[in-house]
């Protein structure tokens, strides 16, 4: 049953019907929770407070709603606040810098960051892109991501994120935002939740591939699985003070993710304890009530579709509170997250109108870009904002390169009298680095995937120019043939050569774009543009033959990594803007390469297991996708099936050696762990309460079109609407204790960011010896994982890494702990985490095939 704009419990409705069809449900959860400036956010909520109580209702509405698609500069944008000097906030793409930008840098993507195993680049990157944000005017930065976690080895977005291990991408996770947080710019931690593959994201997009669905995919998942991976990297993103999250495009149980409560308010907002704002993702909102109600904080960018001057908030939430749907209190703590989140970071310091236009490059241009309306004024002011970036850019970008094999051939000597360069992806594209919009092809080399999560290029280092640069420094010849299908003429050029450097690549992105039937997710694992034959004519003809990778992820390397010519394979991923530079210090022995696949490399497809939906299977229905294989995903699919990868999670060479030895292991003194009980506070409102006639459209103030505003038409609620249904006034399609403000029950999971603090006392150290037995000095990336001893357990997972850098013949000792959370469970019937009575272990060496020591943890509570 619909209502028009204005849908009161669209989520309420879906979970009936999905009950009768027998469909995967998502319980509810309400009321949505206020926040309480808990820990670090004490002070910001105290000003937002402050603030939010001198707003009018329509002046927190406008904080809430995006004023439209590409009616203001930046590509989603609030309201303003005039009265009291809040300039409208800026929200821009992307995770791994500024999109539709200039005079920015490019950033490695998040799966490289991931590769370096390296917290301090995680942050330094982190804090880098945060500068560029802040100096562009950027108020919120749409990334990082950790959804999609990589369910999929195939999935569109993958790149985007970190690691399909939670523990991996939670660190990174945290460290990202920590550092855009500390330039004063709100990080948005997305997407959220189990939006883990492109294909039935949304329907317009389904309808535009012929296929005819009513709604987007429904993501199925139990609640064990829900917490022990896909929320674990969320709950360290709300731990390091996450300032903003995106709800997702996709449904959770046949619930939509911007409209879901059992995720929203209970998961989020009740047990992991976030206090900032909620915003969907773009054109993910489907509700009106329903969504305020469920949890939802921002609507981006405001419009139901792009440019149709219809929001399902802005004037209708200032509706729904004066008729009683929505209460006062749930908008007020809309518009406190918001400004709570403003003022932690730091912004109210740095806030300044953006200087830049997403939608044109010209210098000036109209106020109203897609209605060419307002002031024409200047609207690109060109200013540089890359500072000295390229440094930390070039070092993630060699740090994050995997040597995943090495017979001798490297590092290069510089000395090489004949040096072939093969393949398309060494070179430029003819089109220009930035020629295909949002990075929508795959013409030269890959330095970066497609769709939102991208930038526009300052530059783009080619490896071919990076290498044919350093040869010449040696006085040596050098060829290039970046044609693929020139086979012939890349087996006499193999033949001749005394190296020969072949680049191949694997493109992948977001669903609005399609490349070679390539629908944002890949259409298979195997090489883009005939790489595989490209490698094998080459190591055919040369016995010298060194294979870089340029990819979103895994690819299928059977047919040929084993070939006795094949001397060298090295993965670098998507390095950004100094992409050859990163490379050549790396082939040239410049850095000695520290990289570890963030993920596994697997023999087929197949043998990863859980394969992406690409047919309707419940008629016009959502898609229906059931995640069988719980936790079981990536590395711990491999091990319980007991399938050897061809290079396993966490693998990575050096061109020196280490050992480990001494493995230690002490119980410290942890406190008892106690679930938390009592109650929360009940709901406050901020400020006085409006009439309609105090919110009606101002009359001296110049009406745009299609713009959204948070005033009334009339003091007639339902022609003010313009909603045919708003005549509906049924509370038995409110949920039930959706609009109680009084004091709710606080759940045992919970007490402070991220949880209950008890889960993250240590209660194990657990120390070894490393040695670095080569000549040289290099990076190595200790792995402690552990065994959670259940008989329906993974047989080990990641829990712990450090990357060390370590003289010839160095010894150190690296230590750790284990907190309550990484040996813990989530008990389903408890709600909560506990440590079952199976005995644990725990494994400690280079990668999570090689694991050299081993050892048995005590018991602990």
């Amino acid at each position: 049953m619909k209502f028009g704009w204005f849908e009161a419990a669209a989520l309420t409705a879906a979970s009936v019907v999905s009950a009768q069809d027998d469909l995967a449900f998502s319980p509810p959860y309400y009321p949505s929770p206020w926040a309480n400036g808990q820990g670090e956010w004490a002070d910001a909520y105290k000003r937002a407070v402050d603030l939010v109580s001198q707003m009018t209702l329509a002046e927190k509405v406008n904080l809430t709603t995006g004023t439209g698609w590409s009616l203001d500069k930046c590509v989603g944008q609030t309201g303003s606040v005039p009265r009291l000097g809040l300039l409208s906030l800026c929200l821009q793409d992307s995770p791994l810098g500024i999109r539709f930008g200039d005079y920015n840098s490019a950033f490695p993507a998040g799966v490289n960051v991931a590769a370096t195993w390296d917290k301090t680049l995680a942050y330094l990157r982190g804090k880098a892109m945060g500068q560029e944000f802040s100096d562009k005017g950027i108020d919120v930065q749409l990334g990082p991501a950790a959804g999609p976690l990589g369910r999929h080895p195939d999935g569109g977005r993958n790149w985007e994120g970190f690691s399909p291990d939670p523990a991996l991408s939670g660190v990174l996770f945290a460290e990202t935002i920590r550092g855009i947080q500390e330039e004063g710019v709100i990080a948005t931690a997305k997407h959220f939740i189990l939006n883990e593959q492109e294909q039935f994201r949304q329907v317009p997009e389904a309808a535009g591939f012929g296929f005819n669905i009513s709604d987007t995919l429904s993501s199925n998942l139990d609640d064990k699985t829900m917490h022990e991976l896909y929320l674990w990297p969320f709950a360290d993103a709300v731990r390091a003070g996450v300032g903003a999250i995106m709800c997702s495009y996709t449904q959770i149980n046949n619930s939509y993710g911007c409209q879901n409560s059992e995720t929203l308010n209970k998961l989020l907002k009740a047990e992991l304890g976030f206090q900032g704002f909620v915003m969907s993702d773009w054109s993910a909102h489907h509700s009106g009530v329903g969504s305020a109600l469920a949890g939802l904080d921002m609507s981006m960018p405001g419009d139901i579709a792009f440019n149709d001057g219809l929001s399902y908030w802005g004037t209708n939430l200032t509706i729904g509170v004066l008729n009683g749907t929505v209460p006062q209190w749930r908008v007020d703590d809309m518009a406190v997250r918001i400004m709570a989140a403003y003022y932690k970071v730091g912004r109210d310091r740095l806030h300044t109108p953006p200087s830049f236009s997403s939608w044109t490059t010209d210098e000036y241009g109209f106020e109203h870009f897609a209605v060419s309306e307002g002031a024409y004024e200047r609207v690109n002011h060109f200013v540089d904002v890359q500072r000295d970036h390229a440094e930390i850019i070039r070092r993630v970008g060699a740090d994050s390169i995997v040597l995943l094999k090495n017979k001798g051939a490297l590092p290069l000597t510089g000395k090489e009298r004949k040096v072939a360069i093969l393949g398309e992806d060494a070179g430029s594209n003819p089109k220009g680095a930035n020629g295909c919009a949002d990075r929508g092809c795959d013409n030269g080399t890959l330095a970066m995937a497609w769709g939102s999560g991208t930038t526009e290029f300052p530059y783009l280092v080619t490896p071919e120019q990076a290498i044919q640069n350093k040869v010449l420094q040696g006085r040596g010849n050098v060829f290039s043939i970046t044609d693929n299908w020139a086979l012939d003429q890349v087996a006499k050029l193999a033949s001749q050569s005394s190296v020969s450097l072949v680049f191949v690549n694997a493109d992948a992105g977001e669903g609005f774009i399609t490349v070679d039937e390539n629908r944002g997710d890949r259409k298979n694992l195997t090489l883009w543009k005939n790489g595989d034959n490209l490698i094998k004519t080459a190591a055919k003809n040369c016995n010298n033959t060194i294979v870089v990778i340029h990819s979103v992820g895994p690819v299928l390397v059977d047919e040929w990594y084993n070939h006795p010519n094949v001397t060298g394979i090295l993965w670098a991923g998507l390095p950004g803007q100094e992409s050859g530079n990163s490379l050549t210090d790396v082939l040239y022995g410049l850095v000695n390469p520290g990289g570890k696949t963030p993920f596994t490399w697997g023999k087929t497809r197949k043998s990863y297991g859980a394969p992406l939906l690409t047919k309707p299977n419940n008629g016009n229905g959502a898609p229906q996708e059931d995640f069988e294989e719980g936790v079981f995903i990536d590395y711990r699919h491999f091990d319980k099936r007991n399938d050897t990868p061809i290079y396993e999670f966490g693998y990575g060479l050096s061109y020196t050696t280490f050992a480990y030895s001494g493995l230690q292991i002490q119980s410290l003194n942890a406190p008892k762990y106690i679930p938390t009980s009592g109650k929360t506070k009940a709901a406050q409102t901020f400020g006085k309460t409006d009439e309609a006639s105090d919110l009606v459209y101002p009359d001296e103030l110049q009406r745009i079109h299609q713009f959204i505003y948070p005033w009334l038409n009339s003091t007639d609620l339902k022609k003010s609407s313009g909603d045919p249904h708003y005549g509906w006034k049924d509370s038995k399609y409110i949920p039930e204790d959706a609009t109680d403000g009084s004091p709710q029950d606080l759940l045992p999971a919970s007490g402070g960011p991220g949880g209950n603090p008890g889960l993250y006392e240590e209660l194990v150290r657990v120390s070894v010896n490393i040695t670095n037995t080569g000549n040289i000095a290099g990076d190595e990336v200790p792995q402690l994982y552990v065994s959670l001893g259940g008989p329906n357990e993974p047989p080990k997972v990641l829990r712990k890494f450090d990357r060390l850098h370590l003289g010839p013949s160095q010894e150190v000792v690296w230590a750790t702990t284990l907190t309550r959370r990484d040996l813990s469970n989530w008990d389903v019937a408890a709600q909560d985490w506990v440590i079952t009575k199976y005995p644990k272990k725990v494994f400690v060496g280079s990668s999570s095939r090689k694991l050299p020591l081993q050892g048995s943890l005590p018991v602990v509570v």
